[in-house]
């Protein structure tokens, strides 16, 4: 199979790391040869955290500029920070609720227009997909659920290669025996928040 190419981004706290393994753990179950590399910031400060799971054919474990065909976002700015690894043909899914670093927390500086800049990313990828999933994650019992949200806002576009119930298994072995029933609460709300998009602009860019 034709390596498929996810980059995660989020800020520290947000379940970056937890997400990729549960999407690795989805493509092991499926067959397909996984291969991750993480990048820890300043995570305890609210840093970005990087993850890139590569699903399929090949050797390498990084994605490069240009050439990842996923980008999910748990955060905006970060989605907006690792826009460079997107091309015309690379899926942008980003949650819109911000999480403001300290320092504009603080008044040093502001945080950017993200919907502005969300718009103008738009034409220059193949798709973006954007809605509040920290909502839905507090909809469906935890706002730290907000990573599964976005795995369920993800699986739609992974078909055939991985299907809804790979993730869910997933969710079920892997995670805490407590949150399993927040979580597949999650997953289902992703999947829901990406079909609703869809139908609401006929396939929305």
């Amino acid at each position: 199979m034709k390596t498929l190419r996810v980059m995660i981004v989020a800020v520290g706290g947000q379940g970056n790391i937890l997400a990729a393994k549960l999407l690795g753990e989805a493509g092991l179950s499926r067959g397909l040869d996984v291969r991750m590399s993480e990048f820890h910031g300043m995570a305890q400060r609210g840093g970005v955290v990087e993850s890139m799971v590569l699903l399929g054919d090949g050797k390498g474990y990084c994605i490069a500029n240009g050439e990842a065909d996923f980008l999910v976002g748990f955060e905006p700015c970060e989605t907006l920070r690792a826009a460079g690894k997107c091309s015309p043909k690379t899926i942008v899914i980003t949650n819109t609720a911000p999480v403001p670093p300290f320092t504009v927390s603080l008044g040093g500086s502001p945080y950017p227009d993200v919907q502005g800049a969300l718009t103008a990313l738009a034409p220059r990828v193949g798709k973006l997909v954007s809605f509040d999933a920290t909502a839905l994650a507090q909809e469906a019992g935890s706002a730290v659920s907000v990573n599964i949200v976005m795995m369920g806002a993800l699986v739609a576009h992974l078909a055939p290669h991985l299907q809804k119930e790979d993730f869910l298994n997933a969710i079920r072995e892997k995670t805490k025996p407590a949150l399993i029933d927040v979580n597949l609460r999650a997953f289902e709300a992703g999947v829901f928040a990406v079909d609703q998009t869809t139908a609401r602009t006929g396939g929305f860019k």
